[in-house]
Order: structure tokens, then C-alpha cells, then sequence
């Protein structure tokens, strides 16, 4: 939900809650009501999380991402870093680095290009390396 909430507000400039109620709406749709509604609190929390930070996210991506604009990356790429970025440096609960990059290269296999996996995964363990 985070995922597509965070693609919607990067192309339609919706605010968070209207980005999440549709993700949310998209998910019910596809008999998973349940998991979406465990997951709602969480997916809100990560979804405003990155947007109140989405300067600095962006600017850690900038660096990391060697060669590469962030508003010219893929914009999946460009938002499955964000999310990942926002779980690794920003959030109350910080995820494990190895948790956050594992999870941010499976989701850019599952909905990214070829080349996704490869891309995120060397910006976030570049990120991991120097920020340590």
C-alpha cells in the first residue's frame, strides 16, 4: 500500500490520505480486506513518515545514487528508495538495514524492470556503507 500510495503522490501530487484510502480501496478489492486493514496503521505511519522527510530522502538518494537525477529515475525505483530510505534512517522504529534493503529488492523484482533489483540494491548498500 505504501508502494502504490507513494507512485500516486509522485504522479498526481495527492496528498498521503487520499494516495493510502485508494491503495487501501485497491487492495479490498482484491479479497485481501483483511491483511490491508492489519496493515493500514503501519502503511500510514511509513507513508506520511517519508513524505514529511522526502527532502532528505531525496537528497541521500541524490548522493548515493551515483550518475542518476532522482526525479530521472524509474519512478518505482525512485519511490521504493524512498520508502526503503525512510524505514532505514528516518523512522521511529527503525528497520534493520539488511530488513529494509532485502524487502526494497524484492519489491523492485516484483514490480520493477530487469535492471531494478540491481540498481536499488547498489544505491542502499553504497547508503549503508558510507553512512555507517
Amino acid at each position: 500500500m505504501v508502494l502504490q500510495s507513494l507512485f500516486q503522490m509522485d504522479f498526481t501530487q495527492a496528498e498521503p490520505e487520499e494516495a493510502l484510502k485508494i491503495s487501501f480501496g485497491v487492495q479490498c478489492d482484491e479479497e485481501k480486506c483483511d491483511e490491508a486493514e492489519k496493515a493500514l496503521p503501519y502503511a500510514e505511519k511509513v507513508l506520511k513518515g517519508t513524505a514529511s522527510q522526502l527532502q532528505e530522502i531525496d537528497a541521500l538518494i541524490g548522493k548515493y545514487a551515483i550518475n542518476w537525477e532522482v526525479r530521472r529515475m524509474p519512478g518505482i525505483d525512485r519511490n521504493i528508495l524512498r520508502m526503503a530510505v525512510y524505514e532505514m534512517r528516518f523512522a521511529e522504529e527503525k528497520l534493520p538495514v539488511t530488513v529494509a534493503v532485502n524487502e526494497a529488492v524484492e519489491l523492485a523484482k516484483q514490480f520493477g524492470s530487469d535492471k531494478s533489483a540491481r540498481f536499488i540494491n547498489g544505491v542502499l548498500g553504497r547508503l549503508m556503507r558510507e553512512e555507517k
